[in-house]
């Protein structure tokens, strides 16, 4: 296993060092750390100091909406005709209990619904009953904001004074939030541009610059390229952050809208962020028909047929050293 800092990662780590010194190291508080009478980490410059290991421990990651638990992300029918009888599409039946959705009370705040426009609404509901086909997580795309705080992976905050590094174990995208006047990217891109700014205790920061090709869930909840959203990062206790986003995207909702949640610290004595370069792991689903002698040939009702096509051919030199 390779940590997230060790290779590439560690380069843009290294580089808002450069931009920003990154602050001491304390014995009882971790990196840049000291603390309050509230016991909550500060820097030495006294802003809160969020740096870490962190994760969110709720179900948003299938669905931000509340849901009850169903069988799979896509279902189909079953012997009874009631929604409440239907059994996983045959793509994800294999899966069995893995593949199920569990319950939520959801995240969204207010009424708990997301406020589509009518002709976003018959997106996202194609969306959801195309999610195997259509949601970038199975294909490894970097995850898009917010969605990368609270997918079921840490993530790991590195705080300077004047900027906050964030790098995220899924696909090892990071991003960094500048509190320092800078300008936006050139182009659009999947994480946006974050810009911050301190409101007493609390880290509120404003992203654009989105692509439009991010979904929010496995539910096939998503936005366009006209996506802002302001997020708040304010301490509940040293090891728990309170999270919150406004959803802002006329192209999408018909108002603004708010998702909050509690994010967790790990505290493992050797915690650290591993990568999880995914890419790798979907070259077949995404690559795999343009195969001369496809691996997955046919269905047979509900049951995927797959032929293991390519053998190795006698002699192989990579295969003979491999083995070694």
């Amino acid at each position: 296993m390779r940590s997230l800092f060790s290779g590439s990662t560690i380069g843009i780590a290294l580089a808002a060092t450069a931009l920003g010194a990154i602050v001491t190291m304390s014995v009882t508080c971790g990196p840049g750390q000291t603390e309050q009478m509230t016991g909550e980490p500060r820097t030495t410059d006294g802003k809160p100091d969020f740096s870490g290991i962190w994760q969110a421990l709720n179900e948003a990651h299938w669905d931000l909406e509340a849901h009850a638990a169903r069988p799979g992300a896509v279902t189909q029918p079953g012997v009874y005709p009631f929604p409440y009888a239907e059994v996983p599409a045959a793509p994800v039946l294999a899966l069995g209990a893995a593949g199920g959705v569990p319950g939520s009370l959801g995240v969204v705040e207010g009424d708990g619904k997301i406020p589509y426009t009518a002709e976003a609404a018959v997106i996202k509901a194609e969306n959801a009953a195309n999610w195997i086909d259509r949601d970038p997580e199975l294909k490894c795309y970097l995850p898009g904001i917010p969605r990368a705080m609270y997918m079921p992976y840490p993530f790991q905050i590195i705080q300077s004074t004047n900027k906050v590094h964030m790098a995220y174990a899924f696909t090892s995208s990071a991003r960094t939030i500048h509190l320092d006047e800078v300008e936006g990217p050139p182009d659009d891109k999947h994480m946006g541009h974050s810009v911050g700014h301190w409101e007493d205790d609390t880290l509120v920061v404003n992203v654009t610059n989105f692509n439009g090709k991010n979904w929010f869930d496995r539910a096939g909840n998503f936005h366009s390229n006209a996506l802002h959203l302001e997020e708040r990062f304010t301490f509940l206790s040293a090891d728990a952050i309170q999270y919150e986003a406004t959803i802002e995207d006329p192209n999408t909702f018909t108002q603004p809208w708010r998702i909050s949640m509690p994010l967790y610290r790990r505290l493992e004595p050797n915690m650290q962020l591993l990568e999880y370069q995914c890419i790798e792991f979907v070259e077949e689903f995404l690559y795999g028909h343009v195969r001369k002698e496809p691996l997955v040939t046919r269905w047979e009702g509900e049951t995927m047929i797959v032929e293991i096509t390519r053998k190795v051919p006698p002699g192989d030199e990579f295969y003979e050293w491999y083995r070694k």
